[in-house]
């Protein structure tokens, strides 16, 4: 994904995350340690904080604490164009939350 303009909004991130985790799995990714268990559920979590932030507001991020680092370091996960993406989701939430 190869963005050019302004930074996008987080629920925009969120959203393009959770659309490229409904995709079927690439052999690449199989191979850096994903199943269709895992990748369903990390989609969920990502899906799960998208629609708190969207019904609630960006003001709920201060209470997401994002833990998908360890989650995929325990799966172990390797790295790879999905980790890679969780990721950013998951420092795009850190630091929604410090600026919050």
């Amino acid at each position: 994904m190869t963005r050019t303009g302004p930074e996008p909004t987080l629920l925009v991130v969120l959203d393009e995350a959770v659309a490229a985790l409904r995709a079927p799995l690439e052999e690449s990714d199989r191979a850096q340690g994903w199943t269709d268990d895992l990748r369903r559920e990390v989609q969920e979590a990502i899906s799960v904080s998208r629609s708190v932030l969207r019904r609630e507001g960006l003001w709920m991020v201060r209470h997401l604490r994002p833990r998908l680092d360890a989650w995929m370091d325990h799966e172990g996960v390797r790295p790879g164009r999905l980790r890679t993406l969780v990721l950013d989701v998951q420092r795009r939430l850190v630091e929604a939350r410090g600026a919050s």
